[in-house]
């Protein structure tokens, strides 16, 4: 008969072999990050611009099997636990995409298609957001 020491042992193998202890470290980890950060201010409300930006790094994040970043992400940022459908960030960054770019994070097809853009000789001129968008910890 196996002492209870030995289950536990068996036990935590399986959680770590099924990704599962991962997961519930990266989701304690969050919760005590968010727990602190009630302390100290108010997370910013999450706007249209950040909902959609977060959701392109979850995606690059998930596609990248980093899942345990990506669950701190979701927990931390105040993102909804369902993904948004990939049309619809598409549509809403009026990006097309083709079949081969459909098999990568849209991330990827942003980044390449700044990269290889042959406009200003290479350099992309930055404006400001359309909106006033204050990050956290710096005042506007």
């Amino acid at each position: 008969m196996a002492t209870i020491s030995e289950l536990k042992d068996a036990m935590r193998q399986k959680l770590e072999s099924r990704g599962v202890m991962g997961q519930l470290k990266a989701r304690i980890r969050a919760e005590v990050f968010s727990a602190l950060d009630e302390q100290r201010e108010a997370r910013p409300s999450l706007s249209h611009e950040n909902l959609l930006i977060n959701e392109l790094i979850r995606e690059y994040l998930e596609f990248n099997k980093y899942r345990h970043t990506a669950s701190v992400l979701t927990a931390e940022s105040g993102q909804p636990e369902t993904p948004l459908d990939r049309q619809f960030l598409a549509a809403e960054l009026r990006v097309s995409e083709d079949a081969n770019s459909k098999s990568v994070p849209l991330l990827y097809g942003l980044f390449s298609h700044f990269l290889n853009s042959s406009d200003n000789r290479g350099k992309v001129l930055l404006r400001g957001a359309a909106v006033s968008i204050s990050a956290p910890g710096h005042d506007s």
